[in-house]
């Protein structure tokens, strides 16, 4: 194929090619050519010119194939465009010369089509440079349409398209012939062919002026006949020809040329007319329509109907959105007029009004929906109010007349009804569409809506009530502030107007429809409102026999309240069951018996009101089981059984009572049935076992003596169809954006769909999509449904003995019918079982013995060849169910034998079709069947079938039953992928485009051949390489084709390349394919394109961009998209789409792949998206009043104009996306927090003012999130006081985040403020509205959280400001305590739990948030006192702000307190288990009810952590000193003993004391923390886990509740267990280390009660028995710990735990092991360090609670933990600085070291044994291989001297450790390392002064002359830098210290060999100043040395200076020089004179 690619065709290399493969290479050729000829210079075209034009047109000649000609004639056209034009005349004859030809055989009609085709691209490219040719052209090419067959016709309407827009206004001579020859065409008998007329006629009306003026009714016509008998695709391109030509004529401006056709424009009503007229007499003309019309025969046909439908709506968007706004009225009154009953033709029977309405909703939703903005559509509300009250009034007028007996009144009365049906379906969706932006709109008393709405409930139509029934519960979906309002209203009007008929009916509709949406409204309603209903239920069923005129009504109202009250769910239900069980039995009769007698009684009109009262209470219960089934116990579901026997008695006895009474029973019976049938279906067969036989019986007699003789195959079949399958059966099938209303053309004429009055009941349940009426089909046809399903049921579970039966019996009335009847019972009989096989297969049953498979067989084979091609699409899929149930591999291959039989031998259609996909079918179940030879001989048949020329349909089956064996076949059908792919191809070469099924099918298999090769496509070799190019070529015809779903397949192919293979993929390319179809007419192309783009973006983000970008700069003429994407990008472009699309799987597409955008490029491209997002939100700013400032509170006067510049958006200028709805702004504001969290994961910089500004001077190009903080802040603002409840969440979740996020930036400008500071005003303004009373409380709940973020966030430090955000806090303060009873009853009452926890937990933030400011400035000011006065000033600034916090906090707080403790009191209650259920208090709790327990859980779970930490700070801030005004007396904290408690009791009356009141609030917190640690949720948030263990911190900070945890040992230890258990299972440091200082507080309390009671026995006991003393303190008098009940123990499995974590090596087991052995040091992370530090100190304090015994046991422990911690820690840090656990190691050390036990005398002994152990193990460290290296001495030689120091001498005095110590100082005097040795100096120091003689004796002797002889060296090497300088200090202070502590006979010595050492160190003056700074330091410190020394020994000083003048000399000089730069000093400043005098003095010792 490479050798494809050059300008001229390689013919060499083509003519070695076979037949095929040559199309394929000429194919790519032009290909390449079309991608070539516009980048190529005209130098080389010109060159080349003639030889190309040669090869081109010889081309036309070997006929080539559809793609191949399209591109010939394209590229002929852009070289001819680009080069010479000279020759261009003569191929323009020669194509006309092609055209002339007179041969008509079929294999010569490709080149004369190619010549057509090439004509139009010449044309359409040249234009006007072809001069006057083209008026013989058009004339040749109409000539030889009048004998084409199809393919001619339709080529030659495209190619006069081309010509016509080629050459515009110029083409004027040819018109009238182009337009009458399209005329013929538009009723082509072959769809293509209209299609591409309607697309000539609508490029020809763009200038030929006669087809919208003089002919514009003859136009109208001929595009009404053309919609007879029309295909989808036909209706489309006629209607958009339509409604463009009446736009047109509407608006086009009178040209002079038309003057003189005298003629006029048309005016609104006349377009409007021309349409109607279509509307509602079809094609059949202005003037026919007397005879027919008269007789009353003819009927509108529904093509034409359902064609003009979509040509309002295109005449309506061409006109665009404002014209709708200015003339809504007039077209709003002009579809209303078309089902009014003026036109009672349109309107006549049932079936055709609900045709009707459809069309006019459709064409409502599809403009107003569609077109309008919020603003119009409000305003278009408006207005369908005002058509509403009209009606009202004509419906009042001629009721009130009441002479009802006349004629017209009563036509009145019906004739309004289809219009009220549409405007009130209309509004509904409207207002469900708007959301909560409605609000305005239902508070303008002026419309009046819901008055509308509800004064039509009593209209005297069923159809009427019901819609406004309906039109009520979009309302409530909306607006869920309106539900329980409604509701209260409907039901007053209920019990009031019980006794008229119509009011019944209306309300009970509008009651249950409102009650159906409760379960979509989140904030529900009240609890109580489940009685209220039941009681008007019950009161109507018992009423209902009192009065026969509405008996009917009152027990359809009663069963339909209590069955809509079932979807409330278990929690409302659960109360009402008893009663609601009651009424179920009572309805039927008890027994056979009573059944009998009430057959014998009773007139027509009972039966009628005893069944419809019993499908009621079917109804009902199937309600209950669907909806509550957590309530079927078993006891349930026993009451629920007895009346079902009797109601299946009665369903048999149906028949013979219909005989009985006549005809009026027939529709209740039907309603029985079904309802009977639907609850059976939801039961668990096993509950009515015993009337399995009866109720099939009744199942087969409904299938097989169908009431109806309608084709049901419409509804019963797709859903046994697989949905791939389906794909074959046309677009009628497929998701289409008209799907509304083409489905009425599918059900057949006989009906036209669903409608609400066929069953009210369905009015509460679950609507199937949006806010579309659910659409019930009439009960004769949903009786069948209802029977195949409910057959399914049963099939599966009788005898398989019975199923033989059964099934002879269905075939054998099959074959008793005949005719249609015979199809129809087929049918019902086909999805019966096929329903039936689909439960075997999914219960893994068995369908019996083989003459149940032989008659199942024969069943569904007679079905596989039926002339509906849906019953065939499902037999397939049912033959291949059932070899998936019989699983039996010869089965399947006899099965699959048939069909081979039959392909072979069978030449019809039908039975090809069918048995091909039987074929494929059979693979999908049975995961392809393993012989190779069966997959051979399939292939071969199907390759076979998919070649048959003859009929495209076996060519689309076939090869869509290849598509699934490809896919199903697996890794077998490698062998055939390549003949395969050939064979594709060649068909998409050679098929023509009208043939749109067969090209689908090949794009499924071209799909599944590149799902097969999948990975394998990257490959390089040759054959692989051939595979992809013919793959890429398959989808590059693919996307030429005309047909938009089979350019959807190409789409989804390149999709899956790109997947497999993305370098070969050109991504410039299909980017630009996607750009342009993004907005197709075609909703599967549309979702096509954006899962394409989804895909593409997770990878190629920012190439994707930019392609997008680049293309539209280009400027392609083909290319105009709806969408700006130059101004807005790609990602503009799919928002703008986002918020026009209606289609739920498409919009969640696109929000997809604008999330995977964002992530990937949103750091990049900051401004642009922040700008996007600004766009969207800004755009509705206008639509908002500015927000309502409360300019009362003086202070806010001037703030006030930030608030309103914020809204009012001054300039008007463009915006790019209009009035967006308010789910795309709340996506956009979602946007702008998913790139503050992207900014955050980028770096520091965009939230660091100073960096972002340097960053950005440097490179221009940068772009930081802080430098856009006021458009964040705007967007929050804007979004938080929007109308819509949604997009207020948002609003504040956004302006949450960005306060979190920003609230530390510091202003640069102006030091010690934040950068948040400037917008308190627009944060106080955001928050405001949130506050305000009819706010809905989830707005407030999340309000809270923000004022509560702001407030802590520190932002604001003056208290005035912060006052108005806490003014808003208080005010929901007061709410909350105004209690129960305040609360409005709007919403479900955990709904105000809600608010009240949000309140509290609020509250709780902020003071935690000032406890803590308050702490951490304690800490600080201390710390200020260290520093000095400077901070002083800085510090109380601070301080008052914190104070000023915890002021504000403490007004409240004693309120505050009880509510948080209430709180905390319902949360325990909520955690018990339900074991307790009965315990719990009956009324609920403090801020629950008991009914709505269930829903207030999430609540509590939401809050209690942060309420539970500010209460335990609030009990310790008080010290657990109680101070209750209620109380009157103040308890300190000591705990109480029993005397002082019985004064307590005595003088006052039984309260509980404060000590039990302390108690408890100390148990509830406990318990709280407690029940959660143990096991906290795996979802648990890190904040409650840290806020609890904080809480716990917090409680145990003050004595009171430590003494309370010291006492009490078993609640220690549990406390530790559940601490251990929670440090294992969560990895977060930062909850570890929390725990570890609640373990350490734990332990401290421990210690204080040890040490109070050993205090107490003291003295108690008294001094002199002292010897008798008890053991206190764990371990008592054996030492023994017990696990589980120690507190020792538990502390040390606690430590062990976070230290073998960190450092696996301690554990003794792993030691062995080699992965630890290797001695490596590990170098801990900072978190693993503290947790490490934080183990150690608390190891270190367990002996102080254990006795003497006890601590013998615990101490080898913690030793070799310490120790272990030391050795594996201590490493040599660069700065000589030790570890942090090095540190804490040796902190510990010496803390247990100096443990009292180890001197107390039970203990001493077995301590000293144990620590010299220590010691030696610390010793043994240096002698370990390679230890040395990398290991610190300096922390071993300090661990040493710790224990040298800490210990008693009996430790470390024995010779061998002392020897052993002592070699390692010795050792470490002579390192190298300056700072060891420096280290080693200073240890020694503190060793040598150690007071006990026996321990630092015999260190000095070893040690002291070595360090003297090291000092003398230093005479001769200088220092040389600073760490060399202090070794030598520290030696001279060793060495000073030694003189000191020597015995006075040895001083003389070593003052003698001090002193040498020290003058060495004098420099004389001339050297002083060119010594270093060293030097120069030695010099200072020597001589202050020597100024002491000498005083003190003076009498050594004065020998050794006499026997050495040179010293004295030096000394002398030295003194001289000091005190001469000590005057210079003193000269300067002048200081006190003392010093200097004082040195005077100190120098005169000499």
């Amino acid at each position: 194929m490479e050798l494809a690619h050059s300008l001229l065709l390689n013919e060499e290399a083509y003519n070695q090619l076979g037949e095929f493969q040559k199309a394929e290479f000429i194919f790519e050729w032009l290909q390449f050519l079309e991608k070539l000829l516009p980048v190529t210079s005209r130098a080389d075209i010109r060159e080349n010119q003639k030889k190309l034009v040669e090869q081109l047109t010889s081309l036309l000649n070997n006929s080539p194939g559809p793609p191949t000609r399209r591109l010939v004639a394209k590229n002929l056209a852009v070289l001819y465009s680009t080069g010479d034009t000279f020759s261009v005349y003569q191929t323009i004859d020669k194509c006309n010369e092609l055209i002339r030809s007179k041969d008509d055989s079929p294999s010569y009609l490709p080149t004369k089509l190619a010549a057509v085709v090439c004509l139009g691209y010449l044309y359409k490219k040249l234009g006007r440079i072809l001069g006057n040719s083209f008026t013989d052209t058009v004339g040749n090419v109409l000539k030889a349409m009048k004998n084409a067959e199809s393919q001619g016709r339709y080529e030659i309407m495209l190619s006069l398209q081309n010509i016509l827009n080629g050459l515009g206004a110029a083409a004027i001579p040819c018109h009238r012939d182009i337009y009458k020859a399209a005329r013929s065409c538009l009723t082509d008998r072959s769809m293509a062919v209209r299609c591409a007329a309607a697309k000539c006629l609508l490029e020809l009306q763009n200038e030929a002026v006669f087809m919208w003026s003089a002919d514009l009714d003859s136009v109208v016509t001929l595009c009404f006949k053309s919609f007879e008998g029309s295909n989808y695709d036909v209706r489309l391109a006629v209607s958009k020809l339509l409604g463009t030509v009446l736009a047109r004529a509407l608006t086009s401006k009178q040209t002079t040329a038309s003057t003189r056709h005298n003629f006029h424009r048309i005016s609104l009503d006349e377009a409007m007319e021309l349409l109607g007229t279509g509307f509602l007499r079809g094609s059949c003309g202005f003037l026919r329509a007397s005879g027919d019309m008269l007789k009353g025969t003819s009927s509108v046909s529904r093509d034409v109907r359902v064609g003009v439908t979509q040509a309002y709506v295109v005449f309506v968007s061409t006109l665009g959105a404002q014209w709708l706004e200015r003339n809504f009225s007039a077209f709003l009154s002009h579809t209303l007029y078309l089902v009014s009953q003026s036109h009672s033709k349109a309107v006549q029977s049932q079936m055709d009004a609900i045709g009707c309405r459809r069309c006019v909703s459709f064409i409502l939703r599809a403009t107003v929906g569609g077109l309008l903005g919020e603003k119009a559509q409000i305003a278009a509300a408006k207005e369908i109010c005002q058509a509403i009250w009209k009606l009202k009034k004509l419906v009042d007028g001629a009721v009130s007349d009441g002479n009802l007996e006349t004629k017209n009144s009563t036509t009145d009365v019906t004739a309004s009804q289809h219009v009220l049906v549409c405007a009130l379906q209309e509004l509904g969706s409207l207002i469900h569409g708007l959301g909560t932006t409605a609000a305005p709109l239902l508070q303008d008393s002026s419309t009046g809506v819901l008055e509308a709405v509800i004064s039509v409930i009593l209209h005297p139509s069923i159809s009427v009530r019901l819609t406004a029934a309906w039109c009520l519960r979009c309302i409530a979906v909306a607006l869920p502030s309106y539900v329980s309002l409604l509701l209260d209203h409907c039901i007053e009007r209920l019990t009031t107007l019980k006794s008229s008929p119509e009011a019944v009916t209306g309300y009970s509709f509008a009651v249950a429809a409102l009650l159906g949406v409760v379960k979509h409204c989140p904030l529900g309603i009240p609890h109580g409102k489940g009685k209220v209903i039941m009681t008007v239920a019950e009161d109507l069923l018992c009423s209902a026999s009192q009065n026969s005129r509405i008996s009917l009504q009152r027990t359809q109202a009663g069963w339909l309240l209590i069955a809509a009250l079932m979807t409330l769910g278990p929690a409302v239900v659960q109360h009402h069951l008893p009663r609601m069980l009651l009424l179920w039995k009572c309805i039927f009769p008890s027994s056979p018996k009573d059944l009998e007698t009430e057959k014998t009684r009773g007139d027509s009109f009972t039966w009628q009101v005893t069944l419809e009262g019993r499908a009621g209470a079917l109804c009902a219960i199937k309600s209950f089981v669907s909806h509550c089934a957590g309530l079927l116990t078993d006891e349930v579901v026993q009451r629920l059984l007895p009346p079902l026997p009797s109601a299946v008695d009665l369903l048999t006895q149906l028949s013979s009572i219909n005989k009985s009474y006549g005809n009026s029973l027939k529709t209740p019976s039907t309603v029985y049935r079904h309802k009977l049938y639907e609850l059976l279906a939801v039961l668990p067969p096993k509950t009515y076992e015993g009337s399995f036989w009866a109720v099939l019986k009744e199942l087969v007699a409904d299938l097989t003596v169908p009431d109806s003789q309608i084709d049901t195959s419409t509804f019963l079949l797709p859903p046994l169809c697989h949905e791939n399958d389906l794909l074959l059966l046309g677009p009628l099938l497929q998701d289409t954006d008209h799907r509304f209303i083409e489905e009425q053309l599918l059900l057949g004429n006989s009906i036209a769909g669903g409608s609400l009055e066929y069953d009210p009941y369905s009015i509460y349940d679950q609507v199937t999509k949006g806010d579309s009426v659910p659409k019930p089909l009439p009960p004769v046809l949903s009786v069948v449904s209802a029977a195949t399903r409910l057959f399914g049921v049963l099939f599966s579970h009788v005898a398989e003995s019975h199923r033989l039966q059964v099934l002879e019996q269905l075939l054998n009335s099959i074959k008793q019918t005949k005719g249609s009847r015979q199809q129809i019972v087929q049918l019902n009989v086909v999805s019966a079982f096929s329903t039936s096989l689909k439960h075997l297969a999914n219960c893994k049953g068995s369908l019996g013995p083989e003459e149940v498979r032989r008659s199942a067989l024969t069943l569904v084979m007679s079905a596989l060849e039926s002339n509906n091609p849906l019953l065939r699409c499902a037999a397939a899929e049912c033959l291949a169910r059932l070899a998936q149930v019989v699983s039996d591999t010869a089965f399947t291959a006899g099965l699959a034998q048939v069909s081979f039989d039959k392909l072979k031998s069978a030449r019809d259609v039908v039975s090809r079709t069918g048995h091909s996909l039987a074929l494929g079918c059979l693979y999908r179940y049975l995961g392809g069947i393993g012989s190779t030879q069966h997959l051979n001989a399939c292939v071969g048949i199907l390759y076979t079938l998919s070649q048959d020329s003859t009929s495209p349909d076996v060519q689309a089956w076939a090869l869509h039953s290849l598509s699934l064996i490809v896919d199903l076949a697996g890794p077998l059908y490698h062998v055939h992928v390549e003949p395969t792919l050939s064979l594709v191809l060649m068909l998409l070469l050679t098929v023509p485009p009208a043939y749109t099924e067969v090209h689908q099918s090949l794009g499924r298999c071209l799909n599944a051949l590149i799902t097969t090769l999948g990975p394998e496509l990257q490959g390089s070799s040759t054959t692989v390489s051939a595979l992809r190019t013919s793959c890429l070529l398959g989808c590059a015809v693919m996307q030429d084709n005309p047909d938009c779903l089979v350019q959807a397949q190409a789409i989804s192919c390149l999709q899956q390349l790109h997947m497999f293979a993305p370098r070969h993929v050109n991504l410039s390319s299909l980017v630009s394919c996607l750009c342009v179809n993004l907005c197709s007419s075609y909703l599967l192309l549309r979702r096509a394109v954006v899962a394409c783009l989804r895909q593409l973006v997770q990878r190629e983000a920012a190439e994707v961009s930019e392609y997008a970008v680049a293309l539209v700069k280009e400027n392609r003429e083909d290319f105009t998209p709806d969408v700006n994407i130059r101004e807005i990008g790609l990602e503009g472009a799919l928002l703008g789409l986002l918020d026009k699309e209606l289609d739920q799987r498409l919009c969640q597409d696109i929000k997809e792949t604008l999330t995977h955008m964002l992530t990937s490029m949103a750091v990049e491209k900051l401004s642009f998206w922040l700008k996007l997002c600004k766009d969207v939100l800004a755009a509705s700013a206008d639509f908002n009043t500015v927000v309502s400032i409360d300019t009362t509170q003086e202070e806010e006067t001037a703030k006030v104009d930030d608030a309103s510049i914020l809204t009012s958006d001054s300039d008007e200028r463009f915006h790019p996306f209009s009035n967006p709805r308010w789910s795309t702004r709340v996506f956009a504001a979602e946007c702008v927090c998913k790139i503050i969290s992207q900014c955050e994961n980028a770096g520091s910089a965009h939230f660091d003012v100073t960096l972002a500004q340097e960053r950005k001077q440097r490179d221009s190009r940068d772009d930081f999130l802080v430098l856009h903080l006021a458009d964040l802040i705007r967007m929050a603002f804007m979004a938080a006081t929007d109308h819509s409840d949604q997009l207020r969440l948002s609003g504040l979740q956004t302006l949450q985040i960005v306060v979190r996020k920003f609230a530390a930036v510091p202003e640069p400008e102006f030091p010690g403020h934040v950068i948040l500071e400037q917008y308190q005003a627009n944060v106080g303004a955001a928050l405001r509205p949130a506050f305000a009373p009819e706010t809905p409380p989830d707005v407030t709940a999340k309000a809270c959280q923000v004022c509560s973020a702001w407030i802590a966030s520190g932002v604001v430090s003056d208290l005035n400001d912060l006052r108005r955000v806490h003014q808003l806090l208080v005010s929901s303060l007061l709410k909350v305590q105004a209690g129960k009873e305040a609360q409005s009853q709007q919403y479900n009452e955990s709904t105000s739990t809600m608010e009240i926890l949000a309140v509290l937990k609020a509250w709780a933030e902020v003071y935690i948030v000032a406890v803590e400011k308050q702490k951490n400035q304690s800490d600080a000011h201390s710390h200020c006192f260290k520093i000095g006065n400077s901070a002083e000033e800085n510090y109380r600034d601070v301080t008052s702000s914190a104070g000023g916090l915890l002021d504000l906090v403490q007004a409240d707080l004693g309120t505050l307190s009880k509510l948080w403790l209430a709180a905390l009191q319902d949360f325990a209650l909520l955690t018990l288990p339900s074991e307790y259920a009965s315990q719990l208090p009956a009324e609920g709790g403090t801020f629950y009810t008991a009914e709505t327990i269930e829903n207030a859980r999430p609540h509590y779970y939401n809050s209690w952590a942060l309420i539970l930490y500010a209460t335990a700070l609030w009990l310790t801030s008080t010290g657990f000193v109680v101070s209750d005004p209620d109380e009157g007396v103040t308890n300190l904290s000591r705990p109480v003993t029993p005397t002082t408690m019985c004064q307590d009791s005595s003088t006052r009356p039984l309260v509980k004391s404060p000590e039990d009141v302390n108690t408890d609030r100390f148990h509830l917190i406990l318990g709280i923390s407690v029940e959660f640690l143990c096991s906290p949720r795996s979802d648990a948030a890190m904040e409650n886990i840290i806020a609890c263990l904080r809480a716990l911190h917090a409680l145990f900070d003050v004595p009171w509740p430590r003494s309370k945890i010291g006492g009490d040992q078993e609640l220690g230890v549990e406390l530790l267990n559940v601490l251990h258990r929670l440090i294992l299972t969560r990895e977060s440091p930062d909850i570890q280390l929390a725990a570890l200082e609640v373990v350490q507080l734990i332990l401290f309390a421990a210690q204080e009660h040890v040490k109070e009671k050993r205090r107490s026995a003291e003295v108690d006991d008294g001094a002199a028995e002292k010897e008798t003393l008890p053991e206190f303190g764990e371990g008592k008098d054996t030492g023994g710990l017990i696990p589980g009940k120690s507190l020792v123990f538990a502390t040390l499995e606690l430590c062990v735990c976070i230290l073998v974590r960190q450092l696996p090596q301690l554990n003794p087991k792993l030691t062995c092991s080699p992965a630890v052995q290797s001695g490596k040091h590990l170098l801990l992370s900072e978190d693993g360090s503290r947790l490490v530090a934080a183990a150690l100190v608390i190891l270190s304090d367990v002996p102080a609670i254990c006795s003497p015994e006890g601590s013998i046991s615990v101490l080898p422990t913690i030793l070799y933990l310490i120790i272990g911690v030391l050795k594996e820690t201590a490493v040599k840090l660069q700065d000589g600085q030790l570890p942090l656990t090095v540190a804490a190691s040796l902190q510990a050390l010496k803390g247990l070291l100096s443990s009292p036990m180890a001197r107390a005398e039970k203990s001493r002994t077995a301590w000293t044994d144990l620590l010299r152990s220590a010691l030696f193990t610390v010793l043994d460290c240096w002698n370990q291989d390679g230890f040395l290296q990398e290991c610190d001495e300096v922390s071993l030689l300090t661990a040493i001297t710790v224990f040298i120091m800490s210990t008693s001498p009996e430790v470390t005095t024995i010779e061998c450790l002392q020897n052993h110590c002592i070699e390692k100082f010795k050792i470490t005097l002579d390192s190298k390392d300056p700072l060891v040795q420096c280290k080693c100096y200073q240890l020694l120091h503190s060793i040598f002064q150690h007071p006990n003689k026996t321990v630092s004796y015999p260190y000095i002797h070893s040690l002291s002359p070595s360090i003297v002889r090291k000092l003398q060296e230093t005479e001769k090497a200088k220092p040389e830098n600073a760490a060399e300088l202090q070794v030598i200090q520290e030696g001279i202070k060793v060495v000073t210290a030694l003189t000191a502590t020597a015995e006075e006979e040895h001083r003389a010595h070593l003052v003698a060999g001090l002193l040498p050492i020290l003058l060495s160190f004098l420099l004389d003056e001339n050297a002083l100043v060119s010594a270093t700074n060293s030097a120069k330091s030695l010099h200072e410190f020597a001589l202050q040395n020597l100024m002491q020394i000498g005083p003190q020994y003076s009498s050594v000083f004065k020998k050794l200076m006499a026997a050495s003048p040179t010293m004295k000399a030096r000394l002398e000089s030295a003194v001289k020089g000091n005190q001469e730069s000590i005057k210079a000093k003193t000269a300067k400043h002048a200081k006190n004179p003392g010093k200097s005098s004082s040195i005077q003095l100190k120098t005169n010792f000499l």
